[in-house]
């Protein structure tokens, strides 16, 4: 069974709408920051149910993500709908937590490789102790 990680599912949004979060002009949508997704297309891409999709940005995500401003403003990561628009993305939010999963994503696999590596070091020395033991 496949699940796609964050990191995962959010690249493929950035990928898929930053020419559209780019082009933005007023008579497009409601207001730059937020864009309106396809989850269906999303989950497709993925090769997921759209409910899985769905319940990533709206229950996992936007709780892990939204946030309270100083003045009591909610900044939500995702929203079921903004006017007539549905399933909106704060887009410029949406990019600094990808930004950060990426980051987060090569410290992981550099440290795995030097893991490794000094696995490989540590057999050939024992093997080269033992040979000459």
């Amino acid at each position: 069974m496949k699940v796609p990680t964050d990191l995962q599912i959010l690249s493929e949004i950035y990928s898929s709408y930053y020419d559209e979060f780019r082009s933005y002009k007023e008579e497009s949508r409601r207001n730059k920051i937020h864009v309106p997704i396809d989850v269906v297309k999303i989950a497709n891409k993925l090769g997921v149910d759209e409910d899985i999709v769905f319940g990533r940005l709206y229950y996992h995500l936007n709780q892990k993500y939204g946030y309270k401003q100083d003045d009591g403003v909610r900044v939500d990561f995702f929203l079921l709908g903004l006017g007539n628009e549905r399933h909106c993305v704060q887009f410029p939010l949406m990019a600094s937590v990808l930004a950060d999963l990426k980051k987060e994503n090569r410290k992981f696999k550099i440290a795995t490789t030097i893991a490794i590596i000094s696995l490989i070091i540590s057999l050939i020395s024992l093997s080269i102790s033992i040979m000459r033991g």
